[in-house]
């Protein structure tokens, strides 16, 4: 199962079960989405449970936090995650806050979600990666799936959740094909936020990261095999909860601890990582820890150049 249709199917299964959820954003019904993840929900739905927005995300995100005060269920589509900068006061001012500052009265139950980071030669205000914006956020959840599983089940506790949940997709994932269990394909699946998944396990270092990077990972750590190098591959799935225990755990086996994102190094998932090692497991390291991460620029929009920018 591709990751597109991964998306596709949890959110048609979570609409067919439930009618408070709605799916509303920018070509997302009569175009059936700018990445077709909304493919068939309009004919299937009609326009009041599928929504085509104006181009005003701060517009659309503020009636879909509204909604969800109402006690409705809105999966928000941004094109590109570059574009919910427009709306960032109601992600975090309205969505983040309200359950807070009402003292557990109000809850915001929905997603925001779109393609988040680097794709191809899309240049530097549509390339970055917003895991660790929203990931500082308190009230939030952020989610970042790999697999087609991750897509499925992650998406599907996302729209479940009574909280505001930050669903950040790859472009480039959309299209790849994964094995799925039939467990998965059960119309009820759903995984744990705030569970990480052991991708590969191993006994000399431990390899986190999450989205793209945890294919780089894998490849890498069968590089290392060939070296004698037993590599444990940490899928992160959740950045917000963080899955600490697992990664320390992993840590305190293997001694050891590599951290990849293709974001920013400065203030990274990396740093925190490293920081929750550190302050957790230091007297379990045998080498200090190792952060790869994207270049601290601006993405380059020459593909040379962008390639350089990325994790390799």
């Amino acid at each position: 199962m591709t990751v597109r249709d991964a998306l596709n199917s949890a959110i048609d299964e979570e609409m067919s079960a439930d009618p408070k959820v709605f799916v509303m954003g920018e070509e997302v019904g009569q175009y059936q989405g700018a990445y077709k993840i909304t493919k068939g929900l309009l004919e299937k739905y009609g326009p009041e449970r599928v929504y085509d927005t104006p181009i005003t995300e701060a517009g659309f995100t503020g009636i879909g936090v509204g909604a969800a005060y109402a006690g409705l269920k809105p999966v928000v589509e941004f094109m590109t995650f570059n574009f919910s900068m427009q709306a960032i006061d109601h992600i975090i001012n309205s969505a983040a806050k309200s359950n807070y500052m009402s003292a557990g009265q109000i809850n915001v139950p929905i997603v925001f979600r779109g393609p988040n980071g680097a794709a191809a030669g899309v240049g530097a205000q549509h390339s970055q990666c917003y895991a660790a914006w929203y990931a500082s956020v308190p009230g939030l959840k952020v989610l970042a799936p790999y697999s087609a599983e991750d897509a499925r089940g992650l998406l599907k506790a996302a729209i479940r959740d009574p909280d505001p949940v930050v669903f950040l997709e790859n472009e480039l994932l959309y299209g790849e094909s994964f094995p799925i269990s039939e467990e998965a394909l059960d119309s009820s699946f759903c995984l744990p936020i705030g569970k990480a998944k052991i991708e590969r396990e191993g006994k000399d270092v431990t390899i986190t990261t999450f989205s793209k990077m945890v294919g780089f990972a894998l490849k890498a750590a069968e590089k290392l095999a060939e070296e004698g190098i037993s590599a444990e591959v940490i899928n992160l799935r959740s950045i917000r909860p963080l899955d600490r225990a697992t990664i320390n755990a992993s840590v305190r086996k293997t001694s050891r601890l590599v951290t990849v994102e293709e974001g920013f190094p400065q203030h990274g998932v990396c740093a925190e990582i490293c920081a929750s090692v550190v302050e957790e497991s230091f007297s379990y390291l045998d080498a200090p820890v190792e952060r790869i991460a994207g270049a601290d620029v601006p993405m380059p929009y020459a593909a040379n150049l962008e390639r350089l920018a990325l994790p390799q």
